[in-house]
């Protein structure tokens, strides 16, 4: 739901927005459409994903249902040829563009020793390197604008070591696009051209992230952050640039009061999963709200035991992987594909298991037979609290509590595991 209204501020303006098929580039699109504004759509999905929805295409008609107009262009922002088409393109059917979007990006949060130089050029090559190359093909065409903007999503350039840390070469990668901005900001006031950054505050319910998670109900809908685009767009350019702005305060400063309608779950509304590279005092706040580590009853309602079963003295890790052996089924391993290894710290250390690609699944204590898909570190109260439901995957890696080795996707895919066993419970 959009809670900043359309001004008509964007109307008969040529947006180039790159990676616009789906998502945030998409819903950035439809809302300068419905100001009666030009979009190309630059982006590689022309052929339907089996299991993403979009193409530029379709993103095209929905934008023109809205009253924009829409150019569809197969880009990829690695390709200058690509990208100098798709301007030739947009300047032939629009006379010009007035607004460049650097939505286009590529993720991998592992660390430098699982990081294959594939992906760190992939992440490089797209991310800093295809903002780069989009905004300095479109600065001849942009100079012409009397309302010329460049807008990249990319985080606020926080020195923090620990963003670093826990991803370097993702992080590398999101800074080179920020670092745009910072530079850009200033080399193109002469032309009046304003260069800006925006990032949300909560992670954002997009297809990509429904599929890596399973999960959006602590997220945002895509609209508070095209609700914030919109917003920065229609400001001056003159005299906003050089701005490292944050979704949540531009939509308030726009006007909007009450963010609850941006929640994807409304009851989830003070347990929304803050974005990385944050570090404010509210931001700490809602994660250490969000975390219960202590409950009275925590593994008598956790997500994996029966209602009647009592936790044994055995410990509260081989109890919990009792009760998780109980409800692995073949259904469950075909949904999932993967095999988990944790490593556990603390008062009880130990390496346990859970094999959800082979069979009707297994698990216990020990590595698991065949390598695993992912191997999760944490310790052991973190642990205990991740398998009953009140610790999320995504939230425990971004706070630090859980370090993930291997295949950050499957690793991920824990939380729609969970939601299964928690029906069978």
């Amino acid at each position: 739901m959009s809670l900043v209204a359309n001004t008509g501020k964007l109307a008969g303006r040529t947006l180039f927005i790159t990676g616009a098929s789906r998502g945030i580039g998409k819903a950035i699109a439809l809302k300068a459409a419905k100001d009666g504004a030009n979009v190309v759509i630059a982006a590689k999905t022309a052929e339907p994903h089996p299991k993403l929805p979009g193409t530029i295409y379709s993103a095209a008609e929905e934008i023109e249902a809205l009253g924009g107009k829409a150019l569809p262009c197969i880009v990829d922002v690695r390709e200058e040829k690509q990208v100098q088409k798709a301007i030739d393109e947009a300047i032939k059917k629009f006379n010009g563009i007035d607004i460049l979007v650097n939505n286009a990006s590529a993720i991998s949060l592992t660390g430098t020793a699982n990081t294959d130089m594939k992906r760190y050029d992939l992440m490089h090559n797209i991310n800093t390197r295809g903002t780069f190359l989009a905004s300095k093909l479109c600065l001849p065409v942009l100079k012409n604008s009397n309302h010329a903007h460049i807008l990249n999503l990319s985080p606020p350039l926080n020195m923090n070591p620990y963003w670093f840390s826990i991803h370097v070469a993702y992080t590398m990668a999101k800074y080179g696009m920020s670092m745009c901005v910072l530079g850009m900001s200033e080399e193109f006031k002469p032309y009046n051209i304003g260069v800006n950054a925006l990032w949300p505050r909560t992670a954002i319910a997009t297809a990509a992230i429904e599929m890596l998670t399973g999960d959006t109900s602590t997220s945002r809908k895509v609209d508070i952050v095209s609700d914030a685009a919109y917003a920065m767009l229609c400001k001056d350019p003159k005299t906003y640039t050089g701005n490292f702005a944050i979704d949540e305060d531009v939509v308030r400063e726009a006007g909007v009061k009450d963010l609850t309608s941006y929640a994807c779950d409304p009851k989830n509304i003070n347990n929304l999963l803050i974005d990385g590279f944050l570090d404010d005092p509210a931001s700490k706040e809602i994660h250490r709200k969000s975390v219960s580590t202590t409950s009275v009853r925590r593994y008598h309602t956790s997500a994996v035991y029966h209602k009647e079963e009592k936790p044994s003295d055995a410990g509260q890790i081989p109890n919990l992987f009792a009760a998780i052996s109980k409800s692995l089924s073949a259904d469950l391993v075909k949904n999932t594909q993967a095999i988990y290894q944790f490593n556990v710290k603390g008062k009880e250390e130990g390496v346990w298991h859970i094999d959800l690609k082979n069979g009707d699944g297994s698990c216990g204590q020990g590595e698991p037979k065949s390598p695993p898909d992912a191997t999760l570190t944490m310790d052991s109260n973190h642990f205990a609290d991740l398998f009953a439901g009140k610790l999320k995957p995504t939230t425990a890696f971004m706070m630090g509590k859980l370090k993930i080795a291997g295949d950050i996707q499957k690793a991920m895919k824990l939380e729609k595991m969970m939601k299964a066993l928690k029906n069978k419970a």
